[in-house]
């Protein structure tokens, strides 16, 4: 089998023209991804009344990173986002830690590759037993 000559000639400028390629492109695909940050209200669930009380401040508002397209993350409505920590499960005191839930329309926001994320990931709370 012969190999083309003119096929293989120059073979490094070829490769490196390949790379150089692939570089460009990825750096304008990521280039125009960029986060927004939105401040929302969380809703806190604590536990039934007798049991623990909150001893430390319970988070009010929760800051969302909305990541994506530029010309997208902007025609994201904050008020279509609602954040949830449940602390109902609470079994003792000391410092507990929850995830914060995220509840969004996931359809609207998979189409067009836009992730939102909370920041902090989880909150923390001090319960203290409720003495009687």
């Amino acid at each position: 089998m012969k190999l083309n000559h003119k096929l293989i000639a120059n073979w490094g400028a070829k490769v490196l023209s390949v790379v150089l390629a692939l570089f460009v492109v990825l750096a304008i695909e990521f280039s125009t991804i960029t986060n927004r940050v939105v401040t929302i209200p969380i809703s806190v669930q604590l536990p039934p009344k007798g049991d623990y009380t909150p001893s430390s401040l319970v988070p009010t508002k929760i800051n969302v990173v909305i990541s994506g397209d530029e010309d997208v993350i902007y025609l994201v409505d904050p008020a279509e986002v609602h954040a949830h920590a449940d602390f109902s499960n609470v079994s003792g005191g000391g410092i507990v830690q929850v995830p914060v839930l995220l509840e969004y329309n996931q359809n609207v926001y998979q189409r067009d590759s836009i992730s939102l994320r909370a920041d902090p990931s989880s909150v923390r709370i001090l319960f203290t037993e409720v003495t009687k």
